[in-house]
């Protein structure tokens, strides 16, 4: 059967494919501790599992607005509007099944064939794949662990080029978990300004930050508001990844045309689940709080761990729940060194070239784990790379 040419742009997500690998190994009686998958090992609250299932008996199981249901996308904008200082409209709101679509839709919106868009590398891989996909050009943004991973706003401004139409922000950042500072942010904003260009920020990690670091929106600088695309979603600040549950914020004229291609595409997101996101938003926090004070507690002992092992130096990240280690003093390549600690330590990562081209030389760690097995995954992490 012929395959269509566009889907040879088409990248992945390297973290689901090891996760098949590592079942796989499971399967045939080898013990795996599972570090690879950006997923809380938390469950989700109770009150928005109650929210979910009192919404399924009253009804809420059949087709809703393409770009969500009003009284969502109004707790949507109140929450921006109270939590993060940016002033938001329920018709700039659009509801998807994850927060995937915002990317490729946001993109799709907004991105012609043979724009530039300069984004994060190593950063989330579906990054660079919507922008081949889309026929754009994917200029890679270094992050570079001398700088804590941060972007290098004087980097940006030298990839900027006539043709640049997006520069892609996430922070906290995955795979790095750096932050971008307020002054980065000033910059970027001050930069997005002058050369009349869209920024798309990642804020799916925004609540998950330490030691005093600070989330700030970049769509709170002047001027940003109506040039920023912002992508947000329950996953990770309320332990919600099976229940498909995103949005973006966008400039009314692009909510409207992101909400046609979801039409086109999806249809809408599931009622019930959109009733859950409401009593996310608007019921008790402290379980999300707790969340992030055990992940800052997992944190410091895989960074421990990990800079207890001759060959690793692990930079303390301040936002997410990843570490990034530079694994380059054990003389093997990144993609190597996965495969092995996998199949030798029984600890599944990722290799840094999940991540792109310059991932190269680092693993990433997920410590979206209990305490006992990060432990343990360390020791067998020490043991097996002393083999070496």
């Amino acid at each position: 059967m012929h395959i269509a040419q566009r889907m040879s742009r088409l990248g992945t997500e390297t973290a689901f494919e090891v996760l098949a690998k590592a079942k796989a190994l499971e399967a045939k009686g080898k013990k795996i501790i599972h570090l690879e998958i950006g997923e809380p090992d938390f469950d989700t609250p109770t009150h928005i599992k109650d929210a979910a299932a009192d919404a399924l008996f009253k009804g809420y199981t059949h087709y809703g607005p393409s770009a969500g249901m009003l009284e969502f996308r109004e707790a949507i904008a109140e929450y921006f509007t109270a939590h993060k200082g940016v002033p938001v409209s329920p018709d700039e709101v659009v509801v998807t099944p994850g927060a995937k679509p915002i990317m490729f839709f946001g993109m799709q919106a907004v991105i012609d064939e043979g724009d530039e868009v300069i984004y994060p590398n190593p950063g989330f891989p579906i990054y660079e794949s919507v922008i081949d996909f889309i026929g754009a050009k994917p200029v890679p943004l270094i992050l570079r662990q001398e700088n804590e991973f941060r972007a290098d706003v004087n980097e940006i401004e030298s990839l900027i080029t006539p043709k640049t139409r997006m520069i892609i922000i996430n922070t906290p950042q995955n795979p790095t978990g750096s932050v971008l500072t307020k002054d980065d942010l000033r910059r970027i904003a001050e930069l997005a300004i002058k050369h009349d260009l869209i920024v798309f920020s990642d804020e799916i990690y925004s609540r998950i930050i330490y030691d005093g670091a600070e989330h700030v929106s970049i769509a709170t600088f002047p001027g940003m508001k109506e040039r920023t695309i912002i992508l947000d979603g329950f996953s990770k600040t309320y332990a919600m990844t099976g229940w498909r549950l995103g949005f973006g914020i966008f400039p009314k004229e692009i909510a409207t045309l992101v909400a046609r291609l979801q039409t086109n595409c999806t249809s809408c997101t599931a009622s019930f689940v959109q009733i859950a996101g409401i009593q996310a938003l608007r019921g008790p926090q402290n379980e999300a709080e707790a969340f992030v004070q055990e992940f800052r507690r997992r944190r410091d002992i895989i960074v421990d761990g990990l800079n207890g092992i001759k060959g690793i130096t692990c930079v303390r990240p301040h936002g997410a729940f990843y570490v990034f280690p530079n694994i380059e003093g054990t003389g093997k390549d990144s993609k190597f060194l996965a495969d092995y600690l996998m199949n030798e330590a029984g600890v599944a990562c990722l290799s840094g070239t999940a991540f792109g081209a310059h991932g190269n030389g680092f693993l990433r760690f997920s410590y979206a784990n209990s305490i006992e097995n990060i432990q343990q995954a360390v020791k067998q992490i020490k043991a097996a790379v002393e083999k070496l």
